[in-house]
């Protein structure tokens, strides 16, 4: 046999001609098969490259489109442009509302932008029913029924409502003195209806930018619907639903546009279906009459301090997680708070806990709880003092 013949690989024992052609056919399909996957990746690679060095895009929300294929958008960066639309999107796609990306100098539109949500606004859903329900709430019975044949009897049974031929209501609006239980019971109801949850604190519309405020208010509302059946709490609606005036500044006028659009989401064109809306305030003096009309908030709920019998109801809620003394007297209590309200009674309790740990004893007598009315008393008539510019050392 010739030396070429006999040459094997390396190591191993001489072998044919055939054997040694067939081994390096073999290793050259998989030199192949490894240089396709070396190529595949080395595009990955520079195409990744290629969009991290590319210029960022501007984020728009289309106005409307034009007969000549243009299209109005709303920079975010400021002001509305007229641009044109690149050759890869097709402008009969393109609707008002959609958000699009637009070329670094903000001249063309080159992409079509995932419907999305504000952050701000997605962080309003309570995902975690709040632990509340109505039988934690004392003093309230008739606000509670009221409350749940409003908003929670025509999410859970909407059939009852249709058989009769009523509609129910769209909103309904709290008030009361601070503390009286207005945020509570917006908690139960989050607990007891299936629906989703979300709350606002009014002020979080008030935006330094002009238009910032309505389009929240804007996406509040267009979440809810979509997530529908979905409650809307907004606390302290007041800081933007005061009385609109003539005059006024910049600041003013914005609060007021914010308005204009709660107004509209309320009882517009597009209706609220499944989507119940409540709203808390503490001045209800202060409130435009747009919003106190029906159609709009169609339930005003008056939540007053509460009776004796309510004072009671409110003690013996919060005392049944306590370890107690035989002495306790609910209607001695009921009687000495006069005035309170429930998360004054609250703080009085707490106030009595406390008062036993100082006394190195395990459960909260009748004097403790005594102590603890006094003390709230105390920092009431201190904060009013305040108030009337009368404090007294």
């Amino acid at each position: 046999m010739s030396a070429s013949s006999s040459r094997g690989r390396q190591g191993e024992e001489p072998i044919n001609l055939e054997e040694e052609v067939r081994w390096l056919r073999e290793r050259l399909r998989k030199l192949m098969e490894e240089n396709v996957s070396l190529q595949r990746d080395l595009e990955y690679y520079k195409n990744e490259v290629m969009r991290l060095l590319a210029p960022p895009h501007i984020e728009a929300i289309v106005l409307e489109v034009l007969n000549d294929g243009r299209v109005v958008v709303k920079s975010t960066t400021g002001p509305n442009l007229v641009v044109q639309v690149a050759s890869n999107i097709d402008v009969n796609k393109l609707r008002p509302g959609m958000v699009v990306g637009l070329n670094s100098r903000g001249s063309a539109i080159v992409e079509i932008l995932p419907d999305r949500f504000d952050p701000l606004v997605k962080a309003m859903e309570v995902i975690e029913k709040p632990k509340v329900t109505f039988k934690d709430i004392g003093g309230l019975r008739e606000q509670i029924r009221e409350v749940y044949e409003a908003v929670v009897l025509p999410l859970k049974r909407p059939e009852i409502f249709r058989e009769i031929g009523i509609e129910p209501p769209k909103g309904i609006l709290l008030y009361g003195p601070p503390g009286t239980g207005k945020t509570l019971l917006a908690k139960a109801v989050a607990r007891e209806s299936e629906a989703v949850f979300i709350r606002v604190v009014a002020s979080e519309f008030v935006n330094k930018f002009i238009g910032e405020g309505a389009r929240l208010v804007r996406e509040v509302f267009r979440l809810a619907r979509r997530k529908a059946p979905a409650i809307v709490f907004i606390d302290e609606i007041d800081a933007i639903g005061a009385r609109r005036l003539d005059l006024g500044t910049s600041g003013d006028r914005e609060v007021q546009r914010t308005l204009v659009q709660l107004l509209a989401e309320l009882d517009g064109f597009d209706p609220l279906d499944n989507v119940k809306v409540i709203a808390a305030t503490n001045r209800i003096d202060l409130l435009d009459p747009a919003l106190l009309r029906p159609g709009r908030f169609d339930r005003l709920i008056e939540i007053p301090l509460p009776n004796f019998e309510g004072r009671k109801e409110i003690f013996s809620i919060h005392l049944r997680r306590l370890k107690l003394g035989d002495d306790i007297d609910l209607d001695e209590l009921a009687r000495r708070t006069e005035g309170f309200s429930g998360a004054d009674i609250k703080a009085a309790v707490v106030e009595a806990g406390y008062n036993a740990i100082r006394n190195n004893r395990l459960y909260v007598t009748m004097e403790d709880l005594v102590e603890g009315i006094r003390k709230v008393m105390l920092r009431k008539r201190s904060s009013k003092d305040k108030e009337e510019g009368t404090l007294h050392f």
